[in-house]
């Protein structure tokens, strides 16, 4: 340990400074600055043990505002999603953290709760707050992003399935993921499938719809009951109530969220009905709610982690003047008992 002077000691009207930790470690300001922003030039590994214990003797805390005037960036990220209480959405979060973190940014989160004027509010916050870029979960097909075009500040739109001209975007492709659920609950012998559809605010027709009736038309099959309903478990759970109340009640239900499908098998249960004896289910995005659900969820699973990674690369490569890209990754049916597989 080494030993304080008088003149190492802060003074008690103000922070402890560079300066200090400097004349405590006995070494210039320039040498702490290295060792602080991990450069640019080395420090011998002696000196820097001497600048690590300075600033835990003396509690010192680098200034963000003035790091970030300094370097020209604040070293972070935005992310807006609809719901973070929504499972899927609390495991992207996650994963968009750890994928900034592991490059060196922080992430600030904020909710739009699904409503296009806070999605906005939100959008101008942390323009005004000069994040290096904005991750988005947009309402809306093609969101109005000019107060971020204006600040220079780089976006890129999660959950895109389609290619939206003029913006980085990461998605899984919809209609390919719903087709293969409904496709195997066809391979069970189900010939009525009913679907649990989520709205939206932005009224265009959802992916995971589509692939519902291409599933169908290709077996040619009719399309069975569908019921419009939040992506939420009481959405689910109203949507599970109206279907079982249809005259042409389907044997099968494919829900377009994990949510819905949770909230459908509290409206089946409460019917005295079983899944997957009376109907069967499988859901969509892979959130660890549907493994624990019971039954388990035949669900179909968006890789996560590896578009989190996507995300965070785009926009970072959008700061340095890459050029716009889409990039669609495939699903994965995980099946489990829901659907009447063992």
């Amino acid at each position: 340990m080494y030993s304080m002077t008088t003149s190492a000691v802060p003074s008690p009207r103000g922070p402890v400074t560079r300066k200090d930790v400097a004349r405590f470690a006995g070494v210039s300001t320039a040498v702490v600055s290295y060792v602080v922003n991990g450069g640019p030039k080395k420090v011998a590994p002696a000196t820097e043990a001497k600048v690590q214990d300075a600033i835990r003797v003396l509690g010192y805390r680098p200034n963000a505002a003035a790091r970030a005037l300094k370097l020209g960036s604040s070293e972070t990220l935005g992310l807006i999603v609809p719901d973070i209480a929504n499972p899927f959405f609390s495991l992207f979060s996650h994963a968009v953290e750890d994928a900034a973190a592991a490059l060196g940014y922080a992430l600030v989160l904020s909710n739009s709760d699904g409503n296009l004027a806070k999605e906005r509010r939100n959008v101008r916050n942390l323009a005004a707050r000069q994040v290096d870029g904005v991750l988005l979960a947009s309402v809306l097909f093609e969101p109005d992003l000019e107060v971020l075009e204006t600040a220079d500040i780089p976006a890129v739109l999660l959950n895109q399935e389609r290619d939206a001209p003029g913006f980085n975007s990461v998605g899984v492709d919809l209609a390919a993921g719903a087709r293969i659920a409904v496709e195997h609950l066809i391979g069970h012998g189900h010939t009525n499938i009913g679907l649990a559809m989520g709205t939206n605010v932005s009224g265009s027709t959802d992916g995971r719809e589509l692939g519902w009736r291409q599933a169908l038309q290709e077996a040619g099959l009719p399309e069975g009951p569908i019921a419009y309903s939040a992506f939420t478990r009481p959405g689910g759970y109203a949507a599970g109530q109206r279907l079982l109340a249809s005259v042409n009640r389907p044997t099968a239900i494919f829900a377009t969220s994990d949510m819905q499908g949770i909230g459908l098998l509290r409206a089946i249960h409460e019917a005295g009905l079983s899944v997957p004896g009376d109907i069967a289910i499988a859901s969509f995005d892979g959130s660890a709610d549907s493994e624990y659900s019971w039954p388990p969820l035949t669900t179909v699973e968006q890789p996560v982690v590896a578009m989190a990674e996507a995300a965070v690369g785009a926009l970072l490569e959008a700061g340095r003047g890459g050029k716009p890209r889409h990039r669609i990754f495939p699903t994965t049916l995980r099946i489990r008992q829901s659907c009447g597989c063992p």
